[in-house]
């Protein structure tokens, strides 16, 4: 490798490799496509009422039939919506390929930084040379992505008036359950318009929490956990070196703890927090921080003054006197009450806040470190609503442990030492080289959304299931937008969303975690997933994440 190169060996080694294709997209040209009812799977009216033009749609599976029509050439236009995931550019070189392949004279166009490409028709033509630069590559960078919602008219207006100017048959948004929301809103509004321009789904987030029981996996899961867990496992074996400090390991995942339960069955901390497992019994900052100690308490009585302890990105909110406070700041700071801009002015902010907030929330407020107060205040939203993920909370649980194992030490409660160390791992999984896993996924996506624009289908999310087993018994299809919906409040207003998929306390994943973590409390039983592997024996090269395997009810004994 020369030090003026800008490809590494594995970069050019990744833009070769070749994504297996589920068996029935091999021979794409007899792909057809037919309607399945979804049983038991009626929208709620109210969601109804919002899409007149496209609630009266099934299921699509594809098939292999015979006496199709001839394809014809389509121009799609393709955008990221929201943070990176590991795999999007092969949903784009999946696209690129499916088109081409079902008629040579397709052409695709990709939106330059996200919606709003689309909004001010910013776009680049996406050609073989391109594609071939960014295949089996990490990050969104061939044309950048963006967290613009599409919602005003003149919004959608706007982005109806590109896809005319471009002559679009299809439009294709790769995001997560807020960008797929707004796919199905603007493929909506497009067929209220009598234009026959398709608007298709791909469903992406590292965070795991869009699916259902249509929708398996979002891909950028699989290749976020197992980088974290590669990391969280290497700093394992450093405590286990060391034997000195107790890394606290904050991991992203917004709403949901899909990463941290994930990560914990790969590396089996001494320690996992899940949010929903606090929410669902009530669990305030002190009985976390008492269980924390009392592992560190238990470790300390066999000489362990180490370990290792994950929490999810979004605990905060799962933790009810937080959660009230969190809502109440939401709610005084909001940018159609005066408090915003007073707060921002005040030379005492603090004194003015405990005005507006409740006795319980200003207790909270006031127990926790002046930095977290600081992150609380300053660190909102467009919407005026706080950034809980800019919340360091792995200084916060370290703060509370510290205080709670110096009482325990006054009252003779606790002999051991402790010292800790705090890590954020975020970026560091978002846009690293996709698992092969991934990979394959994604590129079986990008085919499947060329299909569904084939069929002229509109307001749908392309799916690919059975991904715990072979490639090749993959099973593609599509899926109404419209029936993955409900209501919810969103600043004040109800509207239609597709609801996040939170931590099931009462499936597989979750169990066998409750199964296992005591056994790793006093146990060095760490596991060491090591780096992805993309070559090498199929166990390294193709492996699922357990959560996957368990939702699919294999056995993992």
């Amino acid at each position: 490798m020369s030090v003026h190169s800008s490809c590494s060996p594995l970069q050019l080694q990744r833009q070769q490799y070749q994504p297996k294709l589920p068996s029935i997209l091999e021979h794409l040209r007899q792909v057809g496509g037919h309607f399945k009812a979804l049983d038991g799977n009626e929208a709620d009216p109210s969601i109804l009422s919002l899409f007149p033009q496209t609630k009266d749609q099934d299921e699509i599976v594809f098939s292999i039939q015979s006496g199709l029509p001839a394809h014809t050439p389509k121009r799609v236009g393709v955008l990221f919506s929201g943070g990176q995931a590991s795999g999007g550019h092969n949903v784009i070189t999946g696209l690129f390929d499916a088109l081409v392949n079902l008629h040579h004279e397709s052409r695709l166009f990709g939106f330059l930084g996200g919606p709003s490409g689309l909004i001010s028709d910013q776009h680049v033509e996406i050609t073989h040379d391109l594609v071939q630069k960014y295949r089996n590559q990490g990050g969104f960078d061939m044309i950048g992505s963006g967290r613009t919602k599409i919602e005003t008219s003149a919004q959608y207006e706007a982005a109806l008036y590109t896809a005319e100017h471009l002559k679009l048959d299809a439009i294709v948004i790769i995001g997560g359950d807020d960008s797929n929301t707004n796919a199905a809103l603007l493929a909506e509004f497009i067929k209220s318009k009598g234009r026959n321009i398709c608007v298709i789904g791909v469903p992406k987030t590292i965070d795991g929490d869009l699916k259902n029981e249509h929708i398996e996996i979002s891909f950028g899961f699989d290749t976020a956990s197992k980088t974290f867990a590669d990391i969280i496992g290497n700093i394992a074996r450093d405590a286990l070196s060391a034997k000195k400090y107790y890394h606290f390991i904050r991991l992203m995942g917004r709403s949901a703890s899909h990463i941290a339960l994930e990560c914990a069955l790969q590396t089996h901390p001494n320690y996992v927090v899940i949010a929903e497992e606090v929410l669902e019994k009530a669990k305030t900052l002190q009985n976390i921080t008492d269980e924390i100690c009392d592992v560190i308490s238990r470790r300390a009585a066999a000489g362990k003054n180490y370990g290792i302890i994950l929490l999810p990105e979004g605990i905060i909110e799962f933790i009810p006197e937080f959660r009230l406070l969190i809502n109440e700041l939401n709610t005084v700071l909001a940018p159609d009450k005066p408090h915003a801009l007073a707060l921002d002015a005040a030379t005492d902010k603090k004194a003015l806040l405990s005005t507006l907030l409740s006795d319980a929330s200003n207790q909270c407020f006031k127990s926790i470190p002046q930095a977290i107060q600081e992150q609380l205040l300053m660190d909102r939203d467009p919407h005026g609503n706080v950034q809980v993920s800019k919340i360091e909370t792995e200084k916060l649980f370290i703060t509370a442990v510290e205080k709670e194992l110096e009482e325990r030490k006054q009252k003779g409660l606790f002999q051991g030492k402790f010292s800790a160390q705090g890590h954020f791992l975020g970026y560091e999984g978002r846009s690293c080289y996709p698992s092969n896993f991934d990979s394959q996924y994604c590129n079986a996506l990008g085919y499947v959304a060329a299909l569904l624009i084939q069929m002229r289908a509109t307001g749908y999310i392309a799916t690919v299931s059975r991904l715990a087993e072979a490639v090749d018994e993959w099973q593609c299809g599509g899926i109404p937008l419209v029936k993955m919906m409900a209501m919810e409040e969103r600043h004040g207003k109800q509207k239609p969303v597709i609801k996040k998929a939170l931590v099931d306390l009462n499936n597989a994943p979750f169990k066998t975690l409750a199964k296992l973590r005591d056994s790793w409390v006093q146990e060095d039983k760490y596991c060491f997933p090591g780096p992805i592997q993309f070559a090498g024996l199929p166990a390294l090269t193709e492996g699922r994440t357990f959560t996957l395997l368990l939702e699919s009810s294999k056995n993992l004994q």
